[in-house]
Parts: structure tokens; C-alpha cells; sequence
């Protein structure tokens, strides 16, 4: 491994990748070597949208090394692709579970929320993320059917 040294940071290329700041980065891009990069892209896979995509994305834009300067900015692409791939299967999953738990058929649960049986079956198959509005709404839904279900036990 090529030996990296940072100038004028605080910061050494033995700290976590999350102290390195923007200047760390460029650093570790232009004169660093693969481990380097790979600790970069780890710690971008933490958090896609935090601290240290954010500083990535900008030493991108002042680094010198065009081939790591394409690969970071193919690694950033794909993470965030994925973590939004996974938030929407949750989404499904989440909404998947309100409905069974309502207790009602996906048609009368999208009935009862206010959309089209159709709509709802483009969200519970994962084709459209629904709004957070939604959400709450369905989370409403499902709450006041499993209220009911408790009270028709109780009588």
C-alpha cells in the first residue's frame, strides 16, 4: 500500500474515514491507493446521504485522478441505488403488513384509504412507493380495524 500522508488537516489516514473531511478524502483519492478507497466506499455504505458521501461527493469534484474519480462516483451511484431499493422494499413490506393485519382484503383496505384497489396493488407490489401521507393514513386504517376487531370480542 502506497504510504498517505495528509497536509494541514487535523486528521490522519489511520482516523476513521469520518474524520478525514473533504481534504482527507482528496487526499486519499489522488495519492492513495486501493485499501484507501475501499475504506472510503465502506464508510459511504454506512450512511449513502451522511457526512462522508457529502464530503466524497465534493472532493470528487476537485480531485485530480479521473479512473478513482469514476470509480468513487460509480460506488456512490450504486450505494445510494441500493439503499433506496431496500427503503422501498421496506415501504412494501411495511404496508404489506398493515393490510394483514387490518384483517380486511387488499380491495377494502385501499376502499377505506381512500385509493383505488388497482393503486393498492401497485404499492403492495413494490411498482410505486406510496407518499408519507399514505403511510400514516394506512397506519390509521389498520389501527381503527384492529380497534373494532377487539371490541366485537369483547361484546
Amino acid at each position: 500500500m502506497r504510504t498517505l500522508q495528509f497536509r494541514n488537516i487535523n486528521a490522519s489516514p489511520d482516523d476513521p474515514v469520518e474524520c478525514w473531511g473533504v481534504e482527507g478524502i482528496l487526499a486519499a483519492i489522488d495519492r492513495g491507493s486501493l485499501p484507501h478507497w475501499r475504506r472510503i466506499a465502506a464508510a459511504v455504505r454506512q450512511d449513502p446521504w451522511g457526512p462522508v458521501a457529502t464530503d466524497l461527493e465534493e472532493a470528487l469534484d476537485l480531485a485530480e485522478d479521473v479512473g478513482v474519480v469514476a470509480a468513487l462516483r460509480r460506488s456512490l451511484a450504486r450505494v445510494r441505488s441500493d439503499a433506496e431499493a431496500s427503503a422501498r422494499a421496506e415501504v412494501r413490506r411495511r404496508l404489506q403488513e398493515l393490510v394483514d393485519s387490518s384483517g380486511l382484503t387488499a380491495a377494502e383496505f385501499a376502499r377505506r384509504l381512500g385509493t383505488s384497489a388497482s393503486r393498492m396493488s401497485t404499492y403492495l407490489s413494490g411498482k410505486v412507493v406510496p407518499s408519507a401521507a399514505l403511510l400514516v393514513r394506512a397506519e390509521a386504517v389498520a389501527g381503527s380495524t384492529q380497534r373494532a376487531a377487539k371490541r366485537g370480542r369483547q361484546h
